[in-house]
C-alpha cells in the first residue's frame, strides 16, 4: 500500500489557510498555491540520492553533494494543475513539463480525457503528478494509468488537499504511488465537492465560474 504524506508545516498551513477563504483573489490564490508547491516540494524530493564530487571553494578543495543522475518530470493535470508547477520549477529548473487534459463529467463526476502531452523521455523519470484537489480519485487514478502505458514506474502524486474518498481509491488502484498532501479534509458532498475544502481550485486559479 502506498504511502500518504501529510505535509503540514506551519508556513503551508498558514497560506493554506488564506486560500480557503472565499474572499481571497485569484491573484492571491495563486500566488499562495505558487509558495505552497514549492514548500510541498522539498517533502516530495526529499530522498533523492545524492553523489559526491570534489569541488573548489573560495578558501579550499572540498568534496561536496549533488544530486544523482536522476531525471524529473512534472505533469500537471489541467488545468488547476498548472497552478502547481510554477512553484515545484523554482525549486527544480531542469525538469521537463507534461501535461494531462481530463475533466470531470458533471452529471456522472468521471473523468474524460482530452489531451496527454509528454515528454519523450518520460518514461525514465520520477513523475511528480499535481492536482490541488483529490476529491473522488478519479482523475488520478487515469492519469496515474496513462502514464503507465507509457512506462512510468516511478510517480508519485501531489495534491493541496484530499479527501479519505478519493485517497483510498488511488491507494486501492495504484497501490505503487505515493500520496504527498497538504491536507485531508472531511469528506465529499453530493456534487463531490471536497468539504471544507477550497472551492473549485481551477476557477479559483484562473479567475472562471
Amino acid at each position: 500500500m502506498s504511502t500518504v504524506h501529510v505535509i503540514d508545516h506551519p508556513m503551508i498551513q498558514h497560506k493554506l489557510s488564506i486560500m480557503r477563504m472565499k474572499q481571497t483573489g485569484s491573484k492571491d490564490f495563486r500566488q499562495l498555491l505558487t509558495e505552497i508547491s514549492l514548500l510541498m516540494g522539498y517533502e516530495v524530493t526529499r530522498d533523492l540520492a545524492l553523489d559526491d564530487i570534489k569541488i573548489e571553494t573560495p578558501i579550499c578543495p572540498m568534496t561536496a553533494k549533488q544530486i544523482s543522475g536522476r531525471k524529473l518530470a512534472i505533469v500537471p493535470i489541467l488545468r488547476a494543475g498548472l497552478g502547481m508547477v510554477d512553484g515545484l520549477l523554482t525549486l527544480v529548473p531542469v525538469a521537463k513539463v507534461g501535461h494531462i487534459g481530463l475533466y470531470r463529467n458533471e452529471e456522472t463526476h468521471e473523468p474524460v480525457e482530452y489531451y496527454c502531452k509528454l515528454p519523450e523521455d518520460i518514461d525514465n523519470r520520477l513523475v511528480i503528478l499535481t492536482d490541488p484537489m483529490l476529491a473522488t480519485g478519479g482523475s488520478a487514478c487515469d492519469a496515474i494509468t496513462m502514464l503507465k502505458k507509457r512506462g512510468c514506474n516511478q510517480i508519485r502524486l501531489m495534491c493541496l488537499v484530499g479527501v479519505p474518498e478519493g485517497i483510498n481509491k488511488v491507494q486501492q488502484t495504484h497501490p505503487d504511488v505515493d500520496i504527498y498532501v497538504a491536507a485531508v479534509d472531511d469528506h465529499l458532498n453530493e456534487n463531490a465537492y471536497i468539504v471544507p475544502g477550497l472551492g473549485d481550485a481551477g476557477d479559483r486559479i484562473f479567475g472562471t465560474k
